[in-house]
């Protein structure tokens, strides 16, 4: 092979590994994580043996939230949490909308007031409740921002006999259908065919 064909293949082999390269950091700048929900403290008073306070029907919660995403801060709408004994909805709680930082962990506490159901003749171990959370989320780096993507998970919390959580681990909430690990980024195939167009086109 002559020394000019061989000079300009191994031009083009160090071009496409270098389109690859940038491909490649493009596809993880675009890849976004959805943030993780856990619920941390779960306190219902009039499920307490102990305290004897079935009048008290509120459900104090602390809820959590994570952002895993290291050069990604989000951009959350109201988070709306609705609460479950059983079938019914007994509660529900608003917080406004707000920003994340990248990496960053935000908590959400409150007490709040039920529709009465939790009655004499209800305490008892092993209650099960259930929490949902319904928001939207928009993730935002240093040059863009992506569309805001709806977020609906949730968890069965069990209620021991002093009215708390029985794990003391958080609870994460989880969607009802199978999750994808991460929101869909275009593939790097098509990223390299869009750099090669350019690369050749000028």
């Amino acid at each position: 092979m002559p020394a000019s064909d061989r000079g300009r293949c191994q031009r083009c082999c160090g071009c496409i590994f270098s389109l690859g390269v940038t491909a490649l950091f493009l596809w993880l700048s675009l890849r976004t994580s959805k943030p993780i929900c856990s619920i941390q403290d779960f306190y219902v008073p009039a499920l307490d043996k102990s305290a004897n306070s079935t009048a008290n029907n509120s459900i104090s919660f602390d809820l959590k939230l994570d952002n895993k995403n290291r050069d990604k801060g989000i951009y959350y709408s109201s988070l709306n949490l609705t609460f479950y004994y059983g079938s019914d909805p007994v509660a529900n709680q608003t917080f406004p909308k707000f920003y994340q930082g990248f990496n960053k962990k935000a908590r959400r506490r409150a007490a709040v007031e039920t529709r009465g159901v939790f009655g004499p003749g209800q305490n008892g171990s092993d209650q099960v409740l259930r929490v949902g959370l319904v928001t939207s989320v928009r993730f935002k780096t240093i040059f863009w921002k992506t569309k805001r993507r709806k977020l609906v998970v949730g968890a069965e919390v069990k209620v021991n006999e002093f009215g708390k959580k029985e794990y003391e681990k958080g609870i994460r909430l989880r969607s009802g259908a199978p999750e994808p690990r991460c929101y869909p980024a275009p593939p790097i195939g098509i990223i390299v065919y869009i750099l090669l167009n350019l690369v050749f086109s000028i």
